[in-house]
């Protein structure tokens, strides 16, 4: 594990700093042409380079573990990323807005050879980063593959709409294009936030069925029946489950260790890493209000 965290860190690290470098590149390129489509991915771009620190950082702090202040560990740090990167690109969004509507009255004639050359380097640039992390499993990993191929796409319309300027007289291609670029930011963000917000209110996780979990663990031989079953996720990857466990007779402490075994095998397999047990009687009262 040690192994794989670094590795992956490693990976976070070089893409970090392919997508900073060229973001400024592109800024100033954006500028120098009179592209708005260009500066709105610029803005993108930085955005994407923030989640892509902060992944990296996640990473190597997520090594240390549970402590006396964080008896979970660390992994929840990516989720304060994640709501800063969303503030970020909704004012970057916002701002590229208001001077892009008013350019599809007056349009301004960008350079279309200048943005020709950063859609090729920005193509490049992003397709060495995928290739970094196109292996990587953990969810910020994957979270940011998926920043950097909307990156490809956003490069590759400006690529097109640069090579239709070349010959023909279209500039309010760019400020059209800049708008879907925005909206496509907009849209990321609503997708973020409402990502983080489920798992900020411990939500059950998308990718599991609290039904089946109930019918898996009571289709188990010895357990009468379930309930106080809380089931929720850490970061989107780190899955937690508690529960009463009721049994359909009673057993000793040493008898249990099978059952225990058998259970967190099934949750296992149903993507849930951490669980807690309390077996209880059928004629046993629950002390807790919610049960």
């Amino acid at each position: 594990m040690p192994h794989n965290h670094d590795h992956t860190a490693k990976n976070l690290k070089t893409a970090f700093f392919l997508n900073l470098g060229f973001s400024l590149i592109e800024l100033v390129g954006g500028i120098l042409t009179n592209s708005l489509a260009i500066v709105s991915d610029a803005i993108h771009d930085f955005g994407d380079s923030f989640v892509l620190a902060l992944s990296w950082f996640a990473e190597r702090i997520s090594k240390r573990g549970k402590d006396s202040k964080f008896t979970f560990g660390y992994r929840r740090v990516s989720l304060v990323g994640a709501l800063i990167n969303a503030g970020v690109l909704l004012i970057g969004a916002v701002m590229v807005l208001r001077e892009a509507i008013p350019r599809l009255w007056e349009p301004q004639q960008p350079d279309p050879v200048g943005m020709l050359a950063l859609a090729l380097l920005g193509i490049l640039v992003n397709g060495l980063a995928v290739l970094r992390l196109r292996h990587e499993e953990s969810l910020n990993s994957r979270m940011v593959f998926l920043h950097l191929m909307e990156d490809i796409l956003g490069w590759t319309a400006i690529f097109v709409v640069s090579i239709l300027m070349l010959f023909f007289d279209v500039p309010i291609l760019d400020p059209i294009l800049s708008i879907l670029i925005s909206i496509i930011i907009l849209i990321a963000i609503y997708r973020i936030l409402r990502q983080t917000m489920r798992i900020v209110l411990q939500g059950v996780p998308k990718n599991i069925d609290l039904d089946d979990v109930r019918k898996k663990i009571t289709a188990i031989d010895g357990i009468e029946t379930i309930h106080d079953l809380h089931l929720w996720t850490l970061d989107g990857e780190f899955n937690i489950l508690t529960a009463h466990v009721v049994l359909e007779i009673d057993a000793k402490t040493s008898e249990l260790l099978p059952l225990k075994t058998q259970i967190r095998s099934t949750l296992q397999n149903l993507g849930i890493q951490h669980v807690t047990m309390e077996f209880e009687t059928f004629d046993e009262a629950c002390d807790h209000l919610n049960c």
